[in-house]
């Protein structure tokens, strides 16, 4: 977004302003670095987004350690990124030249805990920054924070597993943060929502059911060869205004997602599911492919050279296991909690592309 496009935007808001009890919004100073970096040091927005962090990584941290999963270090960088120019992609990888060699700073680190899940099948996990090429906006950072885990099991496991930890990070917050929410005017009435929501589970539909539901207007779709294989924003709001505060979509069509998604029995589907929350899709999770062969025809179907996946497919092949993962956005599950619409508002230190970066 161009400044001016920016200051136009913080005009019309502060217009509304007025009209809110709401006491607690973000300065909007991201698209200048100079003006954030003195904003950012004594802002309550910060100060709430830092607790915030601090919370989750906690939680995070509290509800694997009672799983028996173990923190995975690792590198950020990878020669084989997990969402590739091809069929299934959703991002731009980040190419970069370190000690004489071309290598990338990794989008997501699901490959890497695949191998460390070898290690120690029970489960691995971190929370670390990882990197994206597309132009930013207000659903898409440069570098953000992914909370990823991987561990044995299909679905309905990772499911389950996802829903434990959203619901302990929502309790957590209502207990530490509850009070100040409430005094700012942000409210903690879609965490009540959420968490009465989520003791039956969380509800679900299916992709297929869920282009039903919304009709044919393309406005709600993202098409390959003339099919639909994504929802827009858009269609990710209309769902939740029928279904409440969350609603997971499951099994969308197979080039709609990256090759290392399992197929579901229909040969039509993948074995996934992404959390709806707030701005919209803000956890992603599937099921991976067993065998060699599988993932072999994936990355073939999808025109990926299965060269650059040489050391993943032979790891399949070698130490077979039928694994499942996910990747929590931690800013857009901030922006669900801050009930807020711009995701470049939630970096006390901003990384995006084309700025320079103070500090």
């Amino acid at each position: 977004m161009a400044v001016s496009e920016a200051q136009e935007k913080i005009h019309l808001r502060s217009n509304s302003r007025a009209e809110s009890d709401r006491t607690l919004f973000p300065p909007e100073t991201w698209q200048d670095n100079q003006q954030h970096f003195a904003s950012a040091l004594s802002h309550p927005w910060y100060s709430m987004i830092m607790r915030l962090n601090g919370l989750i990584s906690y939680s995070t941290y509290d509800y694997f350690r009672s799983k028996g999963f173990l923190p995975a270090l690792m590198p950020i960088t990878s020669e084989a990124v997990t969402s590739p120019m091809g069929l299934g992609s959703d991002s731009l990888p980040v190419e970069v030249d370190l000690f004489g060699n071309s290598t990338y700073l990794a989008d997501s680190m699901q490959f890497h805990l695949e191998y460390m899940l070898r290690q120690h099948p029970h489960g691995v996990f971190y929370i670390m920054p990882t990197f994206r090429g597309e132009d930013p906006d207000s659903r898409h950072l440069n570098q953000f924070f992914h909370i990823e885990a991987e561990f044995c099991g299909e679905l309905d496991d990772l499911i389950y597993t996802i829903e434990g930890l959203l619901i302990q990070y929502t309790q957590s917050i209502k207990i530490s943060l509850g009070q100040e929410l409430e005094q700012t005017g942000i409210g903690t009435d879609h965490l009540d929502r959420f968490l009465t929501l989520a003791k039956g589970g969380l509800p679900r539909i299916r992709f297929q059911d869920a282009c039903k539901l919304l009709g044919d207007d393309q406005n709600w779709y993202k098409f390959l060869d003339g099919s639909p294989i994504s929802l827009t924003s858009e269609a990710e709001q209309e769902l939740l205004k029928r279904f409440g505060e969350a609603v997971w979509l499951t099994h969308l069509p197979k080039f709609g997602v990256p090759f290392y998604q399992a197929d579901d029995s229909d040969g039509i589907s993948s074995l996934c599911a992404d959390l709806l929350i707030g701005i919209g899709e803000t956890v992603g999770s599937g099921q991976r492919h067993h065998s060699y062969d599988n993932t072999l025809k994936a990355l073939k179907e999808r025109h990926i050279d299965p060269a650059a996946y040489e050391w993943y497919l032979r790891m399949k092949k070698e130490y077979p296991l039928q694994t499942c993962g996910f990747g929590i956005g931690l800013e857009r599950f901030l922006l669900w909690v801050m009930k807020h619409d711009d995701i470049r508002d939630t970096h006390l230190m901003t990384r995006l592309k084309g700025q320079k970066c103070i500090p």
